[in-house]
């Protein structure tokens, strides 16, 4: 009995650590449409106003080869780009965008925080027409060959609808990729339609990890296309992250989380299954570095500038 189990017990092993390897013998490679070493997290919120027009021009101009934004819905039903619901911290205006109509939606401040850049504001023109919400549909139509990542903030049908009809209509499923770190939205964004690239959300990230120290990985179909994550010791200089709120002891679980999920061979792994990985939100070259070491296919920063000149100063495999 003992051999018998052994032998099962070898055998399973052995299986698993060549399929992790050579995942190709049993999983079709999925075929994602576009490759992007240099993403634009907001259009790129440390050199122009987040989530603004004028900061995707930009963005697109300097050679980004995504966007990344995100969505809420307007009262009168537009999907407008903004990552806050709230207006405060944008404009200075205590209101939620779904109390407003598009046309009455404040102007951004003149002087803007940057989330993943302590201490520092971007400060801009006091050009009008560089500070003002855009819509989804005016990106679409401005960038209709771009690959866009669109975060869904909220847990709402009609957002989510809306967005997959823009995707829809303008002939986007092979070049978006939409999620949210919520399981539920994300669910219901590849329920609603499962040709969208879709992004892991942070229960699935979890199941990842489990399924790879168990060795069950390479024997499970994946339905996710893109796997976006967060260096752990880069995510605590966030101001009021949700690490540094619901977590006292952050040095430590930044040490497991940087131990458990920051593997090579499990980035190889689903690179070798045409999953991309990337990671947000990274500014410096230190960092531009770590992640493509790491094996990230690409990287999301605030500084489409820098990042563009690391990628020209660093050849990538």
């Amino acid at each position: 009995m003992k051999m018998l189990l052994y032998t099962v017990l070898g055998s399973y092993v052995l299986t698993s650590i060549i399929l992790f390897k050579y995942p190709s013998l049993l999983h079709k490679k999925k075929n994602v449409k576009f490759m992007c070493h240099h993403i634009s997290h907001r259009g790129g919120a440390g050199e122009s106003y987040e989530n603004t027009m004028y900061a995707f021009k930009r963005a697109v101009a300097i050679g980004t080869e995504m966007l990344e934004l995100d969505c809420h819905l307007t009262k009168d039903g537009k999907v407008v780009v903004s990552h806050d619901h709230n207006l405060l911290r944008s404009t200075g205006t205590n209101k939620n965008i779904s109390d407003l109509d598009y046309k009455d939606l404040p102007l951004l401040k003149h002087r803007l925080p940057i989330d993943f850049d302590p201490d520092v504001e971007y400060v801009g023109s006091a050009n009008e027409d560089e500070r003002h919400f855009a819509l989804l549909k005016e990106v679409f139509v401005a960038f209709p060959h771009i690959p866009i990542n669109i975060d869904i903030k909220i847990n709402n049908d009609e957002l989510i609808s809306k967005v997959a009809a823009l995707i829809k209509e303008y002939n986007r499923e092979d070049y978006t990729v939409w999620g949210n770190f919520s399981d539920e939205i994300t669910k219901k964004c590849y329920k609603t339609n499962p040709n969208v690239n879709l992004l892991f959300s942070m229960q699935r990230v979890t199941m990842l990890i489990i399924l790879m120290y168990t060795g069950l990985l390479p024997f499970v179909p994946l339905k996710e296309t893109h796997l976006e994550i967060f260096l752990p010791s880069i995510y605590l200089r966030r101001k009021g992250g949700p690490i540094r709120t619901f977590l006292p002891l952050e040095k430590l679980i930044v040490r497991i989380m940087n131990m458990l999920l920051m593997r090579p061979c499990l980035f190889n792994h689903l690179r070798a299954r045409g999953i991309h990985v990337y990671f947000w939100v990274l500014n410096k070259d230190e960092e531009f570095k770590h992640a493509f070491d790491l094996g990230a296919t690409g990287v999301m920063t605030d500084y489409p500038s820098r990042l563009k000149s690391f990628l020209k100063n660093n050849a990538l495999d």
